[in-house]
């Protein structure tokens, strides 16, 4: 076997194994790799740089919609918690503590983040008085630990980085208008960035964030079928106004309390646009967010090296003058072919091939990761030609991803067809639900799927139960899920 195929086969075909695909491609795309902690993983580079593009994007967002950056601090003290009972029942169980510092025992358990609410209440019981104070728009980045027993790099780790809103209104109204602002932020950006549709809607209560009076998420999904939840937004009423005493004095000179909102999404973007988009080549990485853009591969045989390599270099430096991430492998001692599956495996959008008859016809030849199309174009509109099949390879990769999730969107009338569409076919399923937990639990225990959310625009109203026949209060969406 040559040293090329090789190369390709040592990934496992998505459709063996589709878990050991994803470990294959991001150990072997050098993305990652384990650490010596139980459940957390070291981003290598190119994994942290994906994140820093998702970070800079939804930062500006964030800005654009008036929010601001601050940081709060890592330990929280155990009462903090035990102020909202529902909050600290729904992460007790993933709760790492600090007991003990300079060899002494602490006087009182401290928490290892696992979200932010408690210290942000805290903190706004003492900075906001007056309506004039109003609204607070926070945002901060950081990183949590929630004590995992099954792990999945970037997916579900127990320690990962993320972003949480934290904002104070002086109605209802206002707060859930922020709540559904930024779950639209959340949509958008990552049809438009990541290029990954999504199922936006709202939690069913026993998938509601822990203090919550509604949660809203959006659900993408993997190529395997499953789920991943990528973003949420939560409405948190005056729950942990009144657990923290968030009081202001209101306009009609009246002490109220404010009404508060949260909202996150995690590195396990990094994980779903993988598993979005990878193919059994490896990566597909989204132009916006990768790493390199574009990898310039200069070919011939050696008599026409330098030269070659020297017009690739000047294209190099108008390509990178124009804001693209560029590189270039003119490396000798390994083969075009071996090059080409490298940087399919790290899913660079865009190959640039230049050889002595490229150089004699100024032209070049560009390679669309997404669906291999070549195309010649001439040096002298090369920036143009770039940037024109970035945008291209965006697009397709929305429409591969749209089209996939259309193909795997089933309409269910019994638990007997859900169970067959999760054991036959992969994908998720839109069904009535009378709104019972017992028959939430139900379709759980028989066919593995969980409500994802009550989509905001089904494709259909369900008329009855999936489970018990009665009227349905809600269509659902269920899948499996990470």
């Amino acid at each position: 076997m040559s040293k090329d195929k090789q190369f390709v086969t040592e990934i496992t075909p998505q459709g063996e194994d589709f878990s050991r695909w994803y470990i294959d491609v991001i150990k072997k795309a050098e993305l990652m790799d384990y650490s010596p902690v139980r459940g957390c993983i070291v981003f290598r580079p190119d994994g942290y740089e994906i994140w820093e593009h998702i970070q800079a994007e939804l930062d500006r967002r964030f800005k654009e919609t008036g929010h601001r950056n601050a940081y709060f601090p890592l330990l929280i003290p155990e009462s903090f918690f035990e102020k909202e009972k529902d909050h600290i029942e729904g992460f007790n169980p993933e709760l790492p503590w600090v007991t003990e510092a300079a060899g002494e025992k602490l006087e009182e358990r401290l928490a290892i983040r696992p979200t932010s609410e408690t210290m942000f209440g805290h903190m706004y019981s003492k900075w906001i008085q007056s309506y004039r104070d109003l609204p607070v728009l926070i945002n901060q980045w950081a990183n949590v630990v929630r004590w995992e027993k099954r792990t999945l790099p970037f997916i579900r780790t127990s320690e990962f980085l993320w972003q949480e809103g934290h904002t104070a209104h002086e109605t209802e109204e206002e707060a859930r208008e922020e709540t559904m602002r930024m779950l639209e932020v959340y949509r958008s950006f990552l049809e438009e960035y990541l290029a990954i549709p999504v199922i936006t809607g709202q939690k069913t209560p026993s998938e509601r964030f822990a203090g919550a009076v509604d949660t809203f998420s959006i659900e993408a999904m993997m190529k395997d079928g499953r789920a991943v939840q990528a973003g949420t937004s939560h409405y948190l009423g005056t729950k942990f106004a009144e657990a923290f005493d968030i009081q202001y004095l209101s306009r009609e000179n009246t002490q109220e309390y404010v009404h508060t909102t949260s909202w996150g999404t995690t590195t396990r973007l990094i994980g779903s646009l993988i598993m979005v988009h990878g193919d059994d080549r490896g990566l597909v990485l989204p132009p916006k967010v990768a790493p390199t853009q574009v990898i310039m591969i200069p070919i011939g045989p050696a008599k026409t090296r330098e030269a070659v390599v020297g017009r690739t270099d000047e294209l190099f430096a108008e390509l990178k003058k124009a804001g693209v991430r560029v590189k270039v492998d003119d490396r000798s001692d390994v083969t075009p072919g071996w090059k080409f599956n490298e940087y399919e495996l790290r899913g660079v959008p865009v190959r640039l091939e230049i050889g002595p008859r490229d150089m004699e016809n100024g032209v070049c030849v560009l390679v669309s990761r997404v669906t291999g199309e070549k195309k010649i174009v001439q040096q002298n509109q090369l920036v143009e030609e770039v940037k024109l099949m970035l945008v291209q390879v965006h697009q397709e990769m929305l429409d591969r991803a749209k089209q996939f999730m259309s193909d795997h969107f089933y309409s269910v009338d019994s638990l007997e067809e859900m169970k067959m569409r999760m054991e036959e076919s992969r994908g998720f399923t839109l069904a009535g639900w009378c709104g019972s937990k017992e028959c939430e639990s139900k379709v759980k225990e028989e066919t593995g799927a969980t409500s994802r959310n009550i989509p905001f625009e089904p494709a259909e109203s369900k008329e009855t139960c999936i489970v018990c026949g009665q009227p349905s209060k809600h269509t659902v969406v269920f899948a499996r899920a990470y």
